[in-house]
Order: structure tokens, then C-alpha cells, then sequence
């Protein structure tokens, strides 16, 4: 039977994605004008190679509901002289491109005192909160299963309150530093289970310079917190 190169390119690939015949339909309508090029077979294959992978890329990635919305509560630890922890709060809406990667949202508030990089004395620092908006993208290891670990990566902005102090022990804060808003960034390593969660992640925001001396107030933080999520299971 004489048989036509894009005939030749469809059997080829029904047979090494052998049960997934619509998704080789796909890539031989697509790309059936593509193969009446003038090209080399080297090139002709790579073409349609490539789309073959990007398509059953998400043919794959069926087992897990594309969104879903997490909510959190965890520890918020600070850095610096002078500085406490306090609490964290998170909302994360994520949508998952495949199986084992997602990307989404986190919208967090922390309550910290933050520290300063100079010994501060008998001074006491006031507490100030940070809120952020950012992106993130999270990998999950692994095949599946009720057990997820994941690491990942997010970047946004930071929106930090003003600093105040009670330099004088008379029980009266001042404002040393003013409100303001930082690039920063976090990785991240932490893991589901059914639908709730556990995370870890370190947010990284550059320093807030002390306007009258020297020193610097430290804005970065580590977060860990417990969560649970709305959607995101097995179909």
C-alpha cells in the first residue's frame, strides 16, 4: 500500500502513543499542511516529535482538579536585635498546568516585630506588619498519591508598615521609619496531604534604612504554616 508522508508521520506516532488516537489526530490535522513543505524527513519529525510531547504533556495531566484555594495560619519569625515573632495568615488560589506543577497567588499578612541590625539599648520596637502579593510556581515530586511534596518559587511585593519605638521607656512610641513597599522573593519546600497542607518558605525582602543612624531594620522573614485547600484533588 502506497501510503502519503503525513499518513506515514500519523501511523508513526498512533503506534508510539498507542490508545491515545485523538491526540494523534490532533497533531496530524495541525500539521498535516506543515508536512506538505518542502523539508528535510529531519525536520519534518522534529516538528511533529515536538507537538507530540507538548500534547500528550496535557493529555497526561488529567488525575488532579485544575484549581483549587488554599487557606493558612502559621508562625512568622523575624530577624534582628530587638526583634519577636508573631503570626501569618494566607489566602492562595493555584491553578496546576499538569499533574505535578501549578502556579498561583499568595496574598499573606504577617505580624512581626522586626528587627534592627545595631544594638538598639533599652529601646523597644513596635510591632509592624507586612502584608505581600505574589507569584508563585510550585513542582510536586513524585507520581502521585495521597503524600505530595513540593518545592517552589515566588516573587511580588512586599508592603511593609512604618517602624515605631519607645526610645525614652516612657511607654510612648515614635515613628523612626516610614511605611513602605520592596521587591522580594521566596523559595519554598512543603508538602500535601488529602486536602491539607504544610509549607515552609523564606521570604527574602532587602533592608529598610534607618533614617537617622547608621543602621538598618530587617525586613526579611521565615513563614511556616498549616493550611488546607478547596479543590485541587483527585477527579
Amino acid at each position: 500500500m502506497n501510503l502519503t508522508s503525513s499518513e506515514r508521520y500519523y501511523l508513526t506516532f498512533s503506534n508510539k502513543f498507542k490508545g491515545n488516537n485523538l491526540y494523534c489526530l490532533i497533531i496530524f490535522v495541525f500539521l498535516r499542511p506543515l508536512l506538505k513543505l518542502n523539508l528535510t524527513k529531519m525536520k519534518r519529525f522534529t516538528f511533529v516529535f515536538a507537538l507530540a510531547l507538548l500534547v500528550t504533556s496535557f493529555a497526561y495531566a488529567q488525575d488532579y482538579k485544575k484549581f483549587k484555594v488554599g487557606f493558612g495560619v502559621g508562625y512568622a519569625g523575624a530577624s534582628g536585635n530587638g526583634s519577636s515573632g508573631g503570626v501569618l495568615a494566607t489566602f492562595e488560589p493555584a491553578y496546576r498546568i499538569q499533574d505535578n506543577l501549578s502556579i498561583g497567588l499568595r496574598m499573606e499578612a504577617a505580624v512581626i516585630t522586626r528587627g534592627y541590625s545595631q544594638s538598639i539599648g533599652s529601646a523597644t520596637l513596635s510591632i509592624a506588619g507586612i502584608s505581600s502579593y505574589t507569584v508563585n510556581g510550585q513542582y510536586y515530586f513524585g507520581s502521585g498519591g495521597d503524600f505530595r511534596p513540593f518545592g517552589g518559587l515566588g516573587i511580588g511585593f512586599y508592603s511593609m508598615a512604618a517602624v515605631k519605638a519607645d526610645v525614652s521607656g516612657s511607654g510612648t512610641s515614635t515613628q523612626i521609619a516610614a511605611a513602605e513597599s520592596k521587591f522580594g522573593l521566596y523559595p519554598r519546600l512543603g508538602f500535601d496531604f488529602h486536602h491539607f497542607s504544610m509549607s515552609a518558605d523564606y521570604n527574602i525582602v532587602s533592608n529598610t534604612k534607618d533614617p537617622s543612624g547608621g543602621g538598618e531594620f530587617k525586613n526579611s522573614y521565615f513563614g511556616l504554616r498549616l493550611g488546607f485547600f478547596v479543590g485541587g484533588g483527585k477527579k
